[in-house]
């Protein structure tokens, strides 16, 4: 087994790659040029220009569905006013927290840590009160000099959905009992609708400057993937028709750039491990299908043991009827919860775990009436056939059946 192993290695590096950079296929990769967003890269880069005066710029708010460029645009611009803040020997500091980290903002105390930890000063993971870290925070930043801090906080929306506004208030007003530094905030939110269930005070001091990502078009997304697959890939290892295809999936999955980049990362590991020396249309399918199924899975993963006992009810009943109701489900979920040793919620809460399920896309959750019986969640699975075997033992692993 060993030498087989060791020969396939051999042989591995000996053939010629299909990807000479995948990192420009990468959520997280920066390009020179971003297509598509030359409005909102001027209208950024107007409100955070007098950064480059030490003037503290407004805060922002930019909103736009996943993969529309939101964060690419930011790290584009704030990382060339960064590199220009430098020539000039100006005192400007850039944090980047991604919101949707547990680790990083599952807590008010963890973000004025991790804000802390920024300005090279631990603070210990618990112990404190959080109005301690709020003073240890300043006490770092607001030093003799003047200093400009901008603050990007990625899927803010994330935060406040765990910690309450609060946190943003206590931000906001970090300003009043700042001497010589200033601080700005960039918050970019996948929620369109976000600030309108902020305090109104929250709302008037952090979204003093709005700007709105529409979703790319399918010709968008074509330009956007020819741009990345030419630093990405050795040239012609594209079948024709691959980026059209894996264009249209992503217009379908409302315009999502990350995910159509995903989309063809994917297909060209699948390629390799095929031994194909081009990137086939098949080889998106194959993709499709392969994301669809590791989403699924790490979604599932991350909720809490109701949540998985509830799905598992679902995926159980649904292989005898097309369409079940809340009632089929829940008989069943009270026998799995005896067998887990875990307290049965009530109904009504399994039916709000159900609408969580749908909103995942899991599932098809549909009102219905009854009649005089009341009304009830018609349940349909949506999620691919092929992914039922992986997901159903994923759960009975999770759950210990």
């Amino acid at each position: 087994m060993k030498k087989g192993l060791s020969n396939f290695f051999e042989e591995y590096l000996t053939k010629n790659p299909l990807f000479v950079n995948k990192k420009a296929l990468q959520g997280n990769f920066t390009p020179d040029n971003i297509s598509h967003r030359d409005e909102q890269i001027k209208q950024l880069a107007s409100i955070l220009a007098p950064a480059l005066r030490m003037e503290k710029p407004s805060n922002v708010f930019l909103y736009g569905k996943t993969g529309t460029g939101k964060t690419c645009v930011t790290q584009y611009i704030t990382s060339q006013i960064f590199d220009l803040s430098k020539k000039k020997n100006l005192d400007l500091k850039i944090c980047y927290l991604n919101c949707k980290l547990k680790k990083v903002a599952d807590t008010e105390y963890r973000l004025m840590a991790e804000l802390a930890r920024n300005f090279d000063v631990e603070v210990p993971a618990t112990g404190l009160p959080t109005e301690e870290v709020y003073k240890i925070f300043v006490k770092a930043i607001d030093s003799n000099e003047k200093k400009l801090i901008l603050l990007i906080l990625d899927e803010i929306d994330q935060l406040v959905s765990r910690v309450g506004d609060g946190v943003l208030y206590n931000l906001t007003r970090l300003n009043s009992e700042l001497k010589n530094c200033e601080l700005s905030v960039i918050g970019i939110s996948n929620d369109l609708l976000f600030t309108d269930d902020l305090d109104p005070r929250i709302k008037s001091s952090l979204s003093e400057e709005e700007l709105v990502f529409p979703p790319y078009n399918a010709i968008q997304l074509q330009d956007i993937l020819r741009e990345r697959s030419a630093i990405a890939f050795r040239e012609n290892v594209i079948e024709s028709g691959v980026i059209e295809k894996c264009a249209a999936y992503a217009a379908r999955e409302h315009g999502d750039a990350r995910r159509a980049l995903e989309l063809l990362r994917v297909s060209g590991e699948l390629a390799e491990r095929s031994n194909s020396e081009i990137i086939k249309i098949k080889h998106i399918d194959e993709a499709e299908e392969k994301i669809e199924k590791d989403t699924v899975l790490d979604v599932v993963k991350t909720q809490p043991k109701q949540s998985q006992i509830a799905l598992y009810s679902i995926l159980k009943v649904c292989t005898n009827e097309n369409h079940i109701f809340t009632g089929d489900v829940y008989d069943y979920y009270k026998d799995i919860c005896r067998q887990v040793g875990a307290k049965s919620l009530t109904q009504r809460r399994i039916s709000d775990i159900i609408a969580e399920l749908d909103m995942f896309g899991i599932i098809h959750a549909r009102v219905v009436s009854k009649g005089r019986y009341g009304r009830t969640k018609e349940i349909t699975l949506g999620i691919p056939l092929s992914t039922l075997p992986k997901l159903e033992e994923t759960l009975k692993e999770g759950l210990g059946l």
